[in-house]
């Protein structure tokens, strides 16, 4: 009878050659990264690698082993990667991270810019995040926020970019890429929807109901218990009810604060109808400088990869050998490139940090595409 204690044993022994022998390769792996650095050879050769698991493979008796030397090699000239990469980021050969540091962000006299009109959600994060005395005016379109930032007629702008319950808004993520504004700042918003009809109106009148589609999600439950009422969606929780005063017709309601209400001059037919009672929405700040502070404590990537087996995981690798917590992750598809998605990561850290440099640095050389979105 076999006696599992001795082999046991033997794999103890086999363990502690396999750990003498991967030193002993990364010892030798300084000395490649070390010519790569003198002579400005990239680090990953993606040809050699290849090639060198397509011989290993033929070095084993069946196709599980096959499988097996491959999946390992593969880690092992992943780990060497990211030891060469920590080499060449302490000879000052890094990421190229084109943001700077800062002590403030000068939000005092800001000029803000939200979309929407008076009563808006992002107006509300607005002045949560600068205080209600802020300077600010609105347009009607996420992607005319960002231009006002861009061509420097604003400090900054509010942008929604997640809900807790209705998950990202896809609109703003595309922006992002399209315009080189940074995030520097994020708030956080409970959100409470009221549905609001002209004064006189009642429940038994309402016919149609406008509101941001992310509105018209969140409320979802409660709308379903209305199966009459059509469902009409706008650009804006406000402009919803802004249009339900202008066209006076009490057979219409908006969902939308309770606040957006009063100022354009509704009354609630029903309160808190939101499905998740804890509704919360996130908005970010975003300028024209890619700007940081010390106390930034997260970073916000977007990345595009090879549309082939392992590359997600192996770039996001970079951020787990760092040991960095990512704390999101959410994928758009890639314009005119039907079945392909850009990544968007978020992960705790700062800029300044060497663990972040490090991961920076191999997700810029294994990404087709790599862009910091901000530090925050």
């Amino acid at each position: 009878m076999l006696d599992l204690n001795e082999i046991r044993g033997r794999i103890d022994g086999i363990d502690r050659k396999i750990v003498e022998l991967l030193e002993e390769r990364m010892a030798v792996c300084q000395e490649v990264a070390q010519f790569k650095i003198e002579t400005g050879k990239p680090v990953l050769d993606r040809e050699r690698e290849q090639q060198k698991i397509h011989t290993l493979r033929a070095l084993t008796h069946n196709d599980f082993n096959a499988r097996s030397v491959e999946e390992l090699f593969t880690q092992i000239m992943a780990m060497s990667r990211k030891m060469q990469y920590q080499l060449l980021a302490k000879e000052g050969m890094g990421a190229g991270i084109a943001f700077e540091a800062v002590n403030e962000k000068k939000e005092e006299k800001a000029r803000v810019v939200f979309q929407g009109v008076e009563g808006a959600y992002s107006q509300a994060a607005m002045q949560q995040y600068f205080g209600e005395q802020v300077d600010s005016y609105h347009v009607p379109e996420f992607s005319l926020a960002m231009k006002e930032v861009q061509e420097n007629r604003a400090d900054f702008a509010v942008l929604p970019i997640e809900n807790s319950s209705a998950g990202m808004v896809a609109d703003v993520y595309d922006l992002l890429m399209e315009y080189d504004n940074a995030i520097v700042g994020e708030c956080y918003l409970k959100v409470e929807h009221a549905l609001l009809g002209l004064p006189g109106a009642s429940l038994h009148d309402i016919k149609t109901v406008y509101s941001h589609p992310q509105g018209l999600m969140q409320c979802a439950h409660y709308l379903d218990r209305h199966k009459e009422w059509r469902r009409i969606s706008l650009a804006n929780t406000a402009l919803s009810a802004q249009k339900v005063v202008t066209d006076q017709d009490k057979t219409q309601a908006a969902i939308a604060s309770e606040n957006a209400g009063k100022i354009h001059g509704l009354v609630p037919l029903d309160y808190k109808i939101n499905d998740n009672k804890e509704n919360t929405t996130r908005f970010i700040i975003v300028a024209a400088k890619k700007i940081y502070s010390k106390e930034a404590k997260k970073v916000s990537i977007c990345f595009e990869i090879a549309h082939e087996s392992g590359s997600l995981y192996n770039t996001l690798s970079h951020i787990i050998f760092n040991n960095l917590n990512m704390t999101k992750i959410e994928s758009r598809p890639i314009p005119k490139r039907n079945w392909e998605y850009r990544f968007y990561v978020d992960f705790e850290g700062n800029l300044s940090e060497p663990a972040v440099q490090n991961a920076l640095l191999g997700l810029n050389q294994e990404t087709s595409m790599l862009k910091i979105l901000g530090n925050y």
